[in-house]
């Protein structure tokens, strides 16, 4: 299993790379935007939507929703409209996971899946674009970076260390010992990255702590909806991973956050 998903990692790194430095300028978002939409045939199998025709129509529903926001977005203000929403949903998310985390319905799912979803794609092009800081492919990094260092610490010393449950009705196997440790790597980072960008260093920390706790809100959101519709994984399409909502969870919630933010040090073109 650990060989599958390593040569499971590699390859889509190595896509990951082709798309962001090598192919013209809107293959890092084309590739976006399939992950999503992928992601969107997934979320209607964990709404409860089995039937082929059912699950073509939620993605989409999905792609028109977005191409009605990447329009809307252009405009600076309704782009931050639209990251303030999304940030807003993810509180709501929390509170959710927090008091009812098994009160969810087909309705539910759907609409939550679009607020998980199309969100994630304007703020992943709003980096790839430069339209924070004018740094483009290098604020995506940084942003996943920081997602992929929490997920790494909080693995690592969840499994050396934990012991106090994070969520165990959602997700048994996160502690809060691997929060605190995930936390640390992804700051270690941060500081690495602040110097980079040339942004001031502990507005950026502040940021990084916020994308932190918004990743782990995002993963356990995925949690949810898979305990409750009976899935171990969102889908099988990543040998050893799992489907791909299982890979994008964390950052379907950080991008939103890390864009907004962001927008505050430079400003939206």
């Amino acid at each position: 299993m650990l060989k599958t998903r390593v040569v499971t990692a590699l390859v889509l790194a190595a896509v990951l790379f082709l798309a962001l430095f090598v192919l013209p300028a809107p293959a890092g978002s084309i590739f976006f935007a399939i992950a999503l939409l992928i992601g969107a045939w997934e979320w209607a199998r964990l709404a409860g939507f089995t039937a082929p025709a059912a699950r073509i129509a939620y993605v989409l529903v999905t792609a028109a929703l977005g191409a009605i926001a990447y329009a809307a977005t252009r405009d600076a203000a309704n782009l931050h409209g639209l990251l303030a929403i999304a940030c807003a949903w993810w509180g709501v998310a929390a509170a959710w996971l927090a008091l009812r985390p098994g009160s969810v319905n087909t309705l539910s799912a759907l609409l939550a899946g679009q607020l998980v979803l199309v969100p994630t794609g304007i703020a992943i092009d709003t980096l790839l674009a430069g339209r924070v800081l004018a740094s483009g492919v290098a604020l995506l990094l940084c942003m996943m970076l920081v997602v992929w260092a929490a997920d790494i610490g909080a693995y690592f010393v969840g499994r050396r260390f934990g012991r106090l449950k994070l969520a165990p009705a959602v997700s048994p196997n996160k502690t809060w010992e691997g929060v605190i440790g995930g936390t640390l790597f992804a700051v270690a980072v941060g500081v690495a990255e602040a110097r980079w960008l040339g942004v001031p260093m502990a507005p950026y920390l502040g940021l990084v702590l916020v994308v932190v706790c918004a990743s782990i809100v995002g993963d356990l959101t995925e949690s949810m909806f898979k305990r409750v519709a009976g899935l171990k994984d969102s889908g099988a399409l990543l040998p050893g991973h799992g489907g791909v909502l299982d890979r994008i969870d964390s950052i379907t919630a950080a991008a939103p956050f890390f864009a907004l933010g962001l927008s505050w040090f430079g400003g939206v073109a």
